[in-house]
């Protein structure tokens, strides 16, 4: 990829299309239950927005990894966000399970871009660990950091978004 090869992302995405698969089945299994996009579909819409970023550049399978872990939250959260906008139009039949869980994925998305306007750093971070799957030794690699780093600052990004996000429902 670095030295222009087109088919180099086709490869990379083939040879680690089963570990994006388990990842984006970990993502779905949180979602309501009867979300209409499959663990495959969400790989597919993953492989089509990195094959639109031209420039796209991973220095290793971590990275890699770190870069898809955003797209899929980029991803779910859209989807979120079509069904939420259908629900209000009353094109999609109501449901008892889809409004709380659907507002909380929003709601996160809410938090975690109020989270990056104090510090970027940390959102990458959650976005590795919870959207990704990724280990603390996976991010610090990824991050090019210590792993005691990457734990502190998970732990920093929790207690941050558990604040701001009960501030919002109080």
């Amino acid at each position: 990829m670095r030295e222009g090869d087109g088919e180099a992302l086709n490869e990379l995405v083939s040879v680690l299309h089963e570990d994006l698969r388990r990842l984006a089945a970990r993502h779905l299994r949180s979602e309501r239950r009867e979300h209409t996009l499959q663990a495959t579909a969400l790989v597919n819409e993953v492989y089509l927005k990195l094959c639109g970023d031209a420039q796209a550049q991973f220095t290793g399978r971590s990275h890699f990894f770190a870069v898809a872990s955003r797209v899929m939250r980029q991803v779910l959260v859209d989807y979120a966000r079509a069904r939420a906008t259908k629900k209000r139009s009353g094109e999609a039949p109501p449901s008892l399970e889809a409004g709380p869980e659907t507002l909380d994925l929003l709601e996160l998305n809410r938090a975690l871009d109020a989270l990056a306007l104090e510090e970027e750093s940390l959102v990458r971070l959650i976005e590795m660990r919870y959207f990704g799957g990724m280990t603390a030794e996976e991010s610090a690699e990824a991050l090019q950091v210590s792993v005691h780093k990457v734990r502190h600052d998970l732990r920093l990004a929790q207690a941050w978004l558990r604040r701001h996000l009960h501030a919002q429902t109080q």
